[in-house]
């Protein structure tokens, strides 16, 4: 594979998302992927669903979400035979991932110690549910405990009274990220220094890294952030509003905006009680009932296109099936077709990135490939490891 990581060796024995996603992110810089799964079943997000499609409905589009791009071999990590076979990966590869929970890859034999005495410039990102040290460094950790325990519940929902999840999994994603993030940061030291390092992050530390203005509410304005439903924090008019046939969101942030948003609503932006943001947000309420009574004129698509004439930002809320089908995300790279050893053509969400040399040529591309069946590229990896070692 080509691309940014083209001569990158990535060897996957985390599993669920949060590994998985790392992995796959350095798999769409075109690094070469092998994922490790044990024999009996697989990485335990083959099993998660529904939906299940494929023949006898036993692929789980969950699994094809975090594993693009990857070659899976069948390893049993508990047996002498396999713990042979990893250590020789260890030392042909660049990167290791896992997530297993604190302490369980030293007792199979695997401590950092041990991998870097069989490969000195092995990066290791590992990645925990709360961290890898500290009084609760050894919890188990799923998506939304981490959501509700790194406080992103509590912004979330249409009142403080009752916290909702993201919809995504998103400190299994933010994690993966941020794991990815910092491999990059570790592969480029090791090239000034020759040495690997351990990187590690959590999504405890995934879910608290975003807090952005939420977390210096409070740090330092000592104030407590709390759910606003689908209004901005801090920002007035920022958020979801009623027209004619349904929902459309509009972001006025700043004064500018904001005129042009009332003149087109037929409002004094003038008033004292909306003439900055500290007053708008102030009278928040009265603002959204002004607001909502002129757009219950008007149909959705004529306040998007009077909002786009003007240049406010605006939009519509799409689900899912409108996002994928919109010319806009498919112009972006967003969806790729990958040939699957079972399902034949399919469609997958593409990679967030896009790498461009300059105005007239892209820059080098990675030739997506689909996620792999249970084990089967154990013969390739097994040729390719022999070759490297010879």
């Amino acid at each position: 594979m080509s691309g940014p990581l083209g001569d990158i060796v990535v060897l996957d024995l985390s599993r669920a998302l949060a590994g998985p996603h790392a992995a796959q992110m350095l798999g769409d810089l075109g690094a070469r992927v092998i994922k490790v799964e044990h024999p009996d079943g697989g990485d335990e997000s083959r099993g998660w669903g529904p939906p299940f499609v494929g023949p006898d409905h036993d692929i789980s589009t969950y699994f094809l979400a975090a594993n693009r791009n990857k070659q899976s071999i069948a390893i049993d990590l508990k047996s002498a035979g396999g713990k042979r076979l990893v250590e020789r990966l260890v030392r042909q590869s660049d990167v290791l991932i896992e997530n297993f929970r604190t302490g369980v890859l030293d007792r199979l034999g695997f401590s950092v110690e041990r991998l870097h005495e069989l490969n000195p410039r092995l990066v290791i990102l590992s990645i925990t549910g709360f961290g890898h040290d500290g009084p609760e460094g050894g919890r188990p950790g799923y998506d939304q405990i981490a959501q509700g325990e790194a406080g992103l519940m509590s912004l979330t929902g249409p009142s403080p009274e009752q916290p909702y999840r993201v919809g995504a999994s998103i400190a299994d994603l933010l994690a993966g990220i941020h794991g990815a993030y910092g491999v990059a940061g570790a592969l480029y030291e090791r090239a000034r220094t020759g040495k690997g390092r351990v990187v590690r992050t959590s999504l405890l530390a995934a879910v608290t890294g975003v807090h952005s203005y939420h977390g210096t509410a409070w740090t330092v304005g000592g104030q407590v952030p709390r759910a606003n439903g689908n209004h901005h924090a801090s920002i007035a008019p920022y958020g979801a509003f009623h027209c004619a046939d349904g929902m459309l969101q509009i972001a006025a942030a700043n004064d500018g905006q904001w005129k042009k948003v009332a003149a087109l609503l037929d409002i004094d932006p003038n008033l004292a009680k909306y003439a900055t943001n500290r007053e708008r947000f102030a009278h928040r309420d009265e603002l959204i009932a002004d607001m909502e009574k002129a757009l219950a004129a008007h149909d959705r698509g004529h306040w998007l296109a009077r909002l786009g004439e003007a240049g406010v930002p605006a939009g519509a809320i799409r689900s899912i099936d409108e996002v994928y089908s919109w010319d806009q995300t498919r112009s972006q790279g967003l969806v790729i077709e990958v040939d699957h050893p079972v399902l034949g053509r399919i469609e997958l969400p593409g990679p967030p990135l896009r790498f461009d040399s300059g105005p007239e040529e892209n820059g080098p591309e990675v030739a997506h490939t689909a996620p792999p069946a249970l084990g089967q590229d154990g013969d390739a990896v097994l040729g390719w490891l022999e070759e490297r070692e010879g």
